[in-house]
C-alpha cells in the first residue's frame, strides 16, 4: 500500500466537500476548488474524513493513489490557508510595482514589464524588491510565480534578476581580468 494514499485526509471546520464519483468539489473561506480524477481510484467520505482507495496493484493504479490523495488534500489546504510564493528582485533600478490588478516591474529593459492579476491569483507588493503571489490553487500559484520569474531570471554573475525567496543562485567567476596572460 502507498504509505501517503492510505492515509485519511481530515476535512477542517468550515470546508465544505462533495464527492460525485471522481469529481471533488472543496468550498471554504478562501475560495472553492473543482477538480476531476481518474474513475479507476475510489473517493470515499467516512464521517470527518476523505479516504482514496485504489483497486489493484497495478504500477498505474499505485501511481495514481498517492497523487489523488495529495491533490485533494492540497485543495483543503488551499482553501484554508491558502499558498504563496514569494519573489525577490535584484538588480541595480530593478523595481516592481502594483497598478490596480497590474504588476509593473522595471527589469532593465527599455520598457516596463507588465502582467496583469488573473482571477484566482492574488498579487501583492510589500516592498519595491520583492513580490508575493498567493491563491487557493497550489499549481496556479506555481505556474503563475514561474511565468513571473521568466520575464527575467536571474543571471550567474551578479545575481541580477528575479528570483523565488527560497531559491540560491550558483554564482560564476567573470573573465580573468587584464594583464593575467603575459
Amino acid at each position: 500500500m502507498s504509505r501517503i494514499g492510505k492515509k485519511p485526509i481530515a476535512i477542517p471546520a468550515g470546508v465544505e466537500v462533495k464527492v460525485n464519483g471522481s469529481e471533488v468539489s472543496v468550498k471554504g473561506p478562501k475560495g472553492s476548488l473543482t477538480q476531476s480524477f481518474r474513475p479507476e481510484i475510489s473517493i470515499a467520505m467516512e464521517g470527518n474524513e476523505i479516504l482514496v482507495s485504489r483497486p489493484s496493484d497495478q504500477k498505474e493504479h499505485r501511481a495514481l493513489h498517492g497523487l489523488t490523495r495529495t491533490l485533494i488534500a492540497n485543495m483543503i489546504e488551499g482553501v484554508t490557508e491558502g499558498f504563496k510564493k514569494e519573489l525577490e528582485v535584484n538588480g541595480v533600478g530593478y523595481r516592481v510595482a502594483k497598478q490596480g490588478k497590474d504588476l509593473v516591474m522595471n527589469l532593465g529593459f527599455s520598457h516596463q514589464v507588465v502582467v496583469s492579476e488573473v482571477p484566482g491569483i492574488t498579487i501583492d507588493v510589500p516592498n519595491p524588491n520583492a513580490i508575493v503571489i498567493s491563491g487557493p490553487d497550489k499549481q496556479q500559484v506555481g505556474q503563475f510565480a514561474a511565468e513571473v520569474r521568466e520575464k527575467r531570471p536571474p543571471e550567474p554573475y551578479k545575481g541580477k534578476g528575479i528570483k523565488y525567496a527560497s531559491e540560491r543562485i550558483r554564482r560564476k567567476e567573470g573573465k580573468a581580468g587584464k594583464g593575467a596572460k603575459k
